[in-house]
This record gives C-alpha cells, structure tokens and sequence, in this order.
C-alpha cells in the first residue's frame, strides 16, 4: 500500500461512518417526534398519517444504511480486493480489440454493481413500498422494467463509453477537452430526447384531457412565456402510489408532465399553483445555471483524470497491475464520490435557494395559500416525514424541511396579501 491507499482508504471509512451517523440521527430524530404533530400541520395532517410517514422514513431509512455498507464492500473489493485485475484480464481473454474490450469492462462493473443492488431493490419494492401501501408494480412489470435498464445501459453506455476510451487514446495530449465536448454534447442531447423516446418506453403519457384545467394552465404558460410541447399525465399510479410534476427536455421539445396520482389528489388551484413553483425555476433561470455548473464541474474532473492517468501512485494505491484508459476511467468514476461526500451540505444549501426563489415567484403568479394546501397534501399522500433530522437534512435533501418551507410560504402570502 502507498499514501494514496491510505488517503482512499480514510476518505471511504470517514464519508461511510458519517453517513450512518447520520442515518442513525435522522431515524432517532423522526422516532422521537412520532407522536405529535407540528403545530403548523395540525388539523391538516392527522396523527395516523404522521405516524406512518415516521414509520416510512424509519425503514427506509434502514435500506439505506444496508445499500451504503454493501456499496462500500463493492468498491474495497473491486478496487484493493483485485476484481478490477480479474474483470480487466477476462475481457482481454475473451475480446480482441482493446476499446471494446475497456467499454466491456466498464459496463460490466456498472452491470455488476446494479444486480448486487437489486435484492435490495426487490425488498424495497414489494416489502417496504408494499407495507405502506405505495406499491402497485406487479412481479412481471418489476422484471420487465430490470431487462429494460439493462438494455438501455448497454445501448446508450456502449457507444458513449467507446467513444470517450477512443477520445482518450487518440486526441493527444489535451484529449480531456475532447472527452469533455463529448460527454457535454451526448448530455444534451439524450436531455431533448429522453421525453419523447426514452421515458415512453416505461410509461404511458396522455395529453391533459380537462378542459378547464387546460386551459388554465395554458394561460398561466402564457403569462410566464413558457413555450411548452405539451401538457401530459403520466401513468405513475401503474407502479406507485406516490404523486410528483416535473418538467423534462430541453430546447423545443420540452414537456410538462403530471403524475395521475397528483392530478387525482388536487384541486384546479392546486395543480396551478404546482406548476407556477415549477415555472420558478424556469423563469428564475436554475435549469441554466444547472447545467452551466454542471458543464464546469465536468470540465474540471476530466481535466484532474486527464492528471491522474497518468500517475502511477492513482494506480498502485488502488492495487491495479495493468494500466490503460478503461480502467483509468472506470476508477475516476468509482472512487470520485467518496470525496464528494463532505461537499453535500453546499449543494443541498444551493438547490435549497434554488427551491426558496421557485416558491417566491409561484407566490406572485398563483394563490400562496393554494400551494401549502398543494405541498401538504403531497407531503401526506407520499409519507413524507415533516420532522427530519435538520443536520440529516442538509445533507441529504435537495428541497428545505416541510416546515421550514411551509413557514416561508405563509411569509409571502401575508407579504401579498
């Protein structure tokens, strides 16, 4: 071993005892407020739901500690443990040609690390989502859906991935700008046709059939000078109980999507308050500066990779023998987020601002109050706890506390009122 498999080393055992410190928090936290609710939910939410929502949390909670320390075994065993070694000369045995035989090693790994999850996922699905009554996918739509991620990953990984390992070899000293237009591009571009040819593949997506819903959704777009391909209701409830809206795509092919489950569980004001949230971000421009961070920050980790790969420290501190452009990808990849882990609390608190700003915009074009009654009813329906761990939180969730937001909310409604 050399300093880096040390440094490796404690940033994996740090980030991974930190994050079941916090998980261990955040369960002792939601337990110990189970029993009351907030006073700004009462008579809102009944206890029974509160309960329920603590009880849910509590025990996905617990997946999630189990999914962390199975996560970490993975990468100790694929990195120290010498799977790489094997996966590397495996492909080599059975695949002639090098940049095949480096997009089959790292779709492997990625291919492997899915099926390893995937009892957990199964647990998941028909234990826990089941328990709480959320679940509606069958054995045969869970399967269908498996053999489909699948088949999409090797589809949209085998060409990507080829052409970043054919970039690295052949575009010279500064191929991590090559690398990095590249990954840019074919972002963008599986951004604009997710909507109309990935997402159909899982789902079935309806125009918007209430008229009078219509048309007040199309004259809020209009006021916001949102151009839109569409309003659509997908079929959420084929899988899950739980409601949600987003918008998708980029461009001219951006879509406006609803779950059933939400169009069911609110009212007109409701919904068009939703979407005014929505169109906060879109008016305050945080889908651009998104990706302009997300296009530097990508930037800036090929160019350390471009640095690393050609550092024999990178390499032997993770007990790699043979050294070559796949396998240097495949562990900038792997071991990247273990030094990300203590970076989380300043990207939780940039989306939380992103979230306070969406808020203050949807204020000024829908009803306040329409959107707390909106947020409290998803906040029931989806178990969401209203009492999470606050140091958990800032870690983990990208939206603010329930009753944080809730109390801004009730702060630009007396604003305008």
């Amino acid at each position: 071993m050399n300093e880096f498999s040390y440094i490796f080393l404690f940033f994996l055992i740090s980030s991974l005892l930190l994050k079941l410190w916090l998980n261990k928090r955040q369960m002792a936290h939601v337990f110990l407020h189970r029993n009351a609710v907030p006073k700004d939910f009462k008579g809102k939410i009944d206890l029974q739901a509160h309960q329920k929502a603590a009880d849910y949390t509590i025990a996905k909670t617990r997946v999630s500690t189990l999914n962390m320390l199975i996560s970490s075994g993975l990468l100790i065993f694929l990195t120290l443990g010498g799977l790489i070694n094997i996966l590397v000369s495996l492909s080599q045995q059975f695949i002639a040609n090098d940049l095949l035989a480096g997009t089959a090693l790292i779709l492997s790994v990625f291919i492997l690390s899915h099926l390893i999850e995937l009892p957990l996922d199964i647990y998941q699905t028909f234990k826990i989502e089941q328990k709480f009554g959320f679940n509606r996918t069958s054995i045969s739509q869970f399967i269908k859906d498996q053999l489909l991620q699948i088949t999409l990953m090797l589809l949209i990984g085998i060409p990507i991935v080829y052409g970043l390992l054919w970039v690295m070899g052949q575009m010279g000293e500064y191929w991590w700008l090559y690398a990095w237009v590249l990954t840019i591009g074919f972002t963008f571009f599986m951004t604009w046709l997710v909507p109309t040819l990935i997402a159909p593949l899982f789902n079935k997506f309806t125009p918007l059939e209430d008229d009078a819903l219509k048309t007040r959704i199309q004259a809020l777009l209009k006021r916001c000078g949102f151009n839109s391909k569409g309003i659509f209701v997908m079929d959420g409830s084929r899988r899950s109980g739980h409601g949600n809206a987003y918008f998708t795509g980029i461009g001219n092919n951006k879509r406006i999507v609803f779950y059933d489950t939400l169009i069911d569980s609110l009212d007109a004001d409701e919904v068009e308050a939703v979407l005014a949230h929505e169109l906060g971000h879109f008016k305050c421009k945080h889908v651009s500066k998104q990706m302009i961070l997300s296009t530097f920050i990508t930037l800036a980790g090929f160019a350390l990779l471009g640095w690393l790969k050609q550092q024999l420290w990178f390499f032997d501190g993770l007990y790699i023998a043979q050294i070559n452009d796949a396998v240097a990808l495949l562990l900038f990849i792997l071991i990247s987020p273990v030094f990300m882990t203590f970076l989380h609390p300043l990207s939780s608190k940039f989306q939380r601002k992103f979230e306070f700003e969406a808020d203050a915009y949807a204020s000024t074009i829908a009803k306040p109050t329409a959107l707390i009654q909106a947020l409290v009813k998803l906040y029931r329906d989806n178990a969401s706890t209203l009492t999470p761990d606050p140091l958990y939180s800032s870690f983990h969730h990208s939206h603010p506390p329930a009753a944080v937001r809730i109390g801004h909310l009730k702060s630009l409604a007396k604003a305008n009122a």
